[in-house]
């Protein structure tokens, strides 16, 4: 994978994407991630780059340098507003599943006067489509519109990272999630992006993402094949 000095500094880039095999099993909890050496030479990176990316995984608390032993992973779940509950990735990952997300396409959306679309965010929105892999094989298909408010992050972004992080990160705090559940039925493109065959009865997931002025800053559809895993959740009390 090459890292490119037009998408920000290398280290962060880099952080990212370490982050995100950590989120999502690549590198699971209790092992040892690649020597620096090793991922000098996949991402074609010098090595003050590894370590500052190493350094701000070890600020985070998700990895620990051990003498002698190497850099190890000693929590794979993230801090964003959403994971006072954990999320359902976060649950597959403690599991022992191996969750990859791939970019799909992504495009500036145009939405009719009148159209649920419109009245959550004006005339225009993000359309970010995307694939979830569980241990290899497809899983859950997600669209999401993004606020025009949300800034425009680029596809190497929009692809791995987690899209609740990345508008954390540009200073919007997401105060309330909404849910709904119901049933979906798979159309010729999901049956095949799902590998299932067409009509499959597949949970529908409805989420709404608002921030503290009750604005809403994400909407998202997935559609799950239940088949392969039961969706989870998690409750502390």
């Amino acid at each position: 994978m090459v890292m490119k000095r037009n998408q920000g500094p290398l280290y962060l880039q880099l952080k990212k994407v370490l982050k995100d095999r950590i989120l999502h099993g690549i590198y699971p909890l209790g092992t040892l991630i690649p020597s620096e050496p090793q991922l000098e030479q996949e991402f074609d990176v010098s090595k003050m780059t590894v370590r500052n990316a190493v350094k701000e995984l070890a600020q985070e608390g998700l990895i620990e340098k051990r003498s002698g032993i190497g850099t190890k992973v000693i929590r794979n779940t993230s801090l964003t507003k959403l994971s006072k509950g954990k999320r359902f990735t976060e649950i597959l990952v403690e599991e022992g599943h191996q969750i990859r997300k791939s970019l799909i396409r992504s495009s500036w959306n145009t939405n009719e006067a009148g159209s649920a679309l419109f009245d959550m965010f004006g005339k225009n929105c993000l359309r970010v489509e995307r694939l979830y892999e569980l241990d290899g094989k497809p899983y859950i298909h997600y669209v999401h519109y993004l606020a025009p408010s949300v800034p425009q992050a680029k596809d190497n972004e929009l692809g791995s990272q987690s899209l609740y992080e990345f508008i954390e990160e540009s200073h919007i705090v997401l105060d309330k999630f909404r849910d709904q559940f119901t049933v979906g039925m798979a159309t010729d493109e999901l049956a095949k992006l799902l590998s299932v065959p067409v009509g499959t009865a597949l949970l529908k997931r409805i989420r709404y993402s608002l921030d503290a002025t009750e604005q809403i800053m994400e909407y998202s559809e997935g559609h799950y094949n239940t088949e392969l895993q039961h969706y989870l959740v998690s409750y502390d009390v």
